[in-house]
């Protein structure tokens, strides 16, 4: 099972859709967007994506795509290459 990346559509706009994108590349993952995460607090202030459930922020797309890797590999969700 591949780990999930969830977005809101809502966020797109905030700049998470090019980290949608990016990702919707790695098939390694799971990544799906819906109308409302209800987080609208951390939607209305940066790019953020649901990481198996988990907040994770950015302050620019290419960063949250960075911070969505590192958590993944620091959390064992994906191995890294040797």
């Amino acid at each position: 099972m591949n780990p999930l990346i969830e977005f809101c559509v809502n966020n797109l706009l905030s700049g998470s859709e090019q980290a949608l994108k990016e990702l919707e590349n790695d098939d390694r993952l799971d990544v799906v967007s819906y109308d409302c995460l209800t987080y609208c607090d951390t939607c209305a202030t940066s790019p953020y994506a649901l990481v198996e459930g988990e907040v994770i922020r950015g302050n620019t797309p290419d960063e949250l795509i960075h911070n969505i890797y590192t958590y993944l590999y620091d959390e064992d969700y994906l191995e890294k290459a040797e």
